[in-house]
């Protein structure tokens, strides 16, 4: 069970040494979220928490990630960017086996799972929620890195110069996993072409988020605002635009890359279109938005190699099968989106 991946006896000593909380640890509960990470919900002193740590079986780069997470939730902790408030963080791994967090829970609901009657019985309530979105996107982006000691998170330099050549080795590094022979996505070369050629010449770097789409966003219970941008694992300092791509590509639409993302609110409707979506960022974000086309391109890009990793994986016998093709399923949809955004835009 995932609940034994914790040695819950240490974490109470932990707690009590840090001055956070001292007793029994009670009422522990698994919280569903991302993939690859696990979180649980307990009780101590009678105060809730929430843990959030590495899989079972670490990968190499978990625990880096997790200092990363619980760094940049401590650098945002006094601005008005909705996110979890960080409790503590203990960066060494060997107190629990893996670099792990807490934060206090968040009161809310994750719209791709499902609606209260609030928000499901509204449909202007849930277009508000769509513009709501937008607003937390864009108080990250206004946030300066070197105002919140998060100058050295990224290499903000050549960022976008960057992207193309990056996930291209990645894609080819996929083939040295036994049992895959390569990829067989569509659209990659023409993409890469056209992403290169139509590159932005300058952009303001700032904090990303790194995956920002509806699953990763928890809402208000009594109204549209986000409660909580949440699963930082893949923040870095560099373009905040390739944010909005990434939200762009991942807005609720007939593909299957969206619906994967956006569940049960993509399923109801009444939510802003990617046109008004980009509009309305242009009107309450200090940056430019006329290459909006090619963020979203780039970020429908960038994630189709990050699915098709999973794939990769499968075919290697090191993820189940039935993940990677739906995930493979998800990068040829991305893909084949991205290229009509080039013929036709939005």
């Amino acid at each position: 069970m995932q609940q034994s991946a914790v040695d819950w006896t240490v974490l109470e000593s932990w707690l009590k040494d840090k001055g956070i909380a001292a007793g029994p640890i009670e009422d522990i509960a698994p919280i569903g979220g991302g993939t690859q990470n696990l979180m649980f919900s307990f009780v101590c002193d009678g105060k809730r928490f929430v843990l959030r740590r590495g899989p079972v079986h670490l990968r190499s780069t978990t625990n880096e990630a997790m200092r990363r997470e619980a760094k940049v939730l401590a650098a945002l902790a006094d601005t008005p960017v909705p996110k979890p408030r960080l409790v503590a963080a203990e960066t060494d791994e060997n107190v629990l086996g893996a670099v792990f967090y807490l934060m206090e829970p968040v009161e809310g609901f994750n719209a791709s799972v499902g609606l209260p009657e609030l928000h499901s019985s509204d449909e202007n309530l849930r277009r508000q929620m769509g513009f709501q979105v937008v607003d937390a996107l864009a108080a990250l982006g206004s946030v300066d890195p070197s105002e919140v000691g998060l100058d050295d998170f990224g290499h903000p330099e050549g960022f976008l110069d960057r992207q193309v050549p990056q996930w291209l080795r990645m894609l080819d590094k996929y083939a040295e996993l036994d049992g895959y022979d390569g990829h067989q996505l569509p659209e990659v070369d023409s993409l890469a072409e056209w992403l290169t050629a139509n590159k932005p010449d300058e952009f303001k770097p700032g904090i990303m988020h790194g995956d920002f789409h509806l699953a990763n966003l928890m809402f208000r219970n009594d109204g549209p605002e986000v409660a909580a941008i949440v699963d930082w694992e893949m923040s870095t300092v560099g373009d905040p635009l390739l944010d909005l791509g990434w939200l762009l590509a991942t807005w609720p639409s007939a593909d299957v890359a969206a619906s994967a993302t956006s569940g049960a609110l993509g399923h109801l409707g009444g939510l802003p279109t990617r046109t008004e979506i980009v509009r309305y960022y242009a009107t309450v974000a200090d940056r430019p938005v006329d290459n909006a086309l090619w963020y979203t391109v780039m970020a429908s890009f960038k994630l189709a190699v990050i699915l098709e990793g999973t794939h990769a994986r499968a075919c290697a016998g090191k993820a189940p099968k039935p993940v990677g093709d739906f995930l493979h399923s998800m990068a040829v949809a991305l893909l084949t989106q991205a290229q009509r955004f080039t013929e036709e835009g939005f």
